[in-house]
């Protein structure tokens, strides 16, 4: 039985976190936490995710969360800040650590890292078993068609998201400026005014924000005569919970180390 902390228990993604954890065969949620000064503190965790009692208080602090359940992962779909709190005190009790948030800095990535040498941590932008299938086949079809294909990802989430683009949109664009010996540099966010003609390494990212959209992505290759698309829609947060389900699983008895999807699904890259 893998024992589970969820955090943020109150939140869109943490009441479904909660929900399917406790639908999870051979998984069982054993704390969980809110921000502090929420009014969910102290409340039932079943409770607060909207779903029927649990017996478990809800705390503010995840040191308090740990301290009683034999808890053996932390499942995080927080904020960065939030994030990099969290892998810090897993680090200092020995328990592994499941991250979902986005929008983290360079900075931010350095300090779980550091955390992970104590601990396993599975660091993903997205969770969801057919994205990170999509990461994979998104970067083979970029090594397929070339450099004769001109590359754009369009990005859709809901009008409360906070970071754009999306940590997905930015991994889509990694993974094919990979295998294209590109980079970063060539990445272009925002287009305005006279751009002039598109350059050949340009790999384009746009962002819609809109209404209650969980999350969709689609890769664009451009060819002269042709186009291939590359679609992925979520319709339920669940995907993103069953993924991160999964991945707490998959972490227990592993070693001290960053991993992510690819890994927990056991895709090369």
């Amino acid at each position: 039985m893998v024992r589970a902390v969820i955090t943020g228990v109150g939140g869109r993604m943490g009441s479904a976190l909660v929900r399917v954890v406790r639908d999870t065969r051979g998984m069982a949620v054993v704390g969980g936490t809110a921000p502090r000064g929420s009014t969910l503190v102290g409340q039932d965790v079943g409770a607060a995710a909207r779903l029927e009692p649990l017996g478990i208080p809800v705390v503010e602090d995840l040191s308090a969360a740990l301290e009683t359940g034999g808890a053996q992962v932390v499942i995080d779909f927080t904020t960065p800040q939030a994030s990099v709190a969290h892998a810090k005190t897993c680090a200092k009790r020995g328990v592994g650590l499941v991250i979902g948030s986005t929008g983290l800095s360079e900075g931010d990535r350095a300090e779980v890292e550091a955390c992970a040498r104590q601990v396993p941590i599975v660091m993903a932008p997205n969770m969801s078993v057919g994205v990170n299938v999509v990461f994979k086949v998104a970067a083979e079809l970029a090594r397929m068609l070339g450099e004769d294909f001109d590359v754009e990802i369009l990005e859709t989430h809901h009008r409360m998201k906070k970071d754009a683009p999306s940590g997905t949109a930015l991994r889509l664009a990694q993974g094919i400026a990979r295998v294209l010996g590109r980079d970063e540099s060539d990445f272009t966010l925002a287009r305005q005014g006279q751009m002039g003609a598109r350059p050949a390494r340009e790999i384009g990212l746009q962002t819609l924000r809109g209404g209650d959209v969980v999350g969709e992505h689609t890769v664009f290759f451009f060819g002269d005569g042709e186009r291939v698309e590359l679609t992925h829609r979520a319709s339920s947060r669940d995907q993103f919970a069953n993924g991160a389900a999964r991945a707490a699983k998959w972490l227990s008895g592993r070693a001290p180390g960053l991993y992510d999807m690819g890994d927990v699904l056991g895709l090369e890259p």
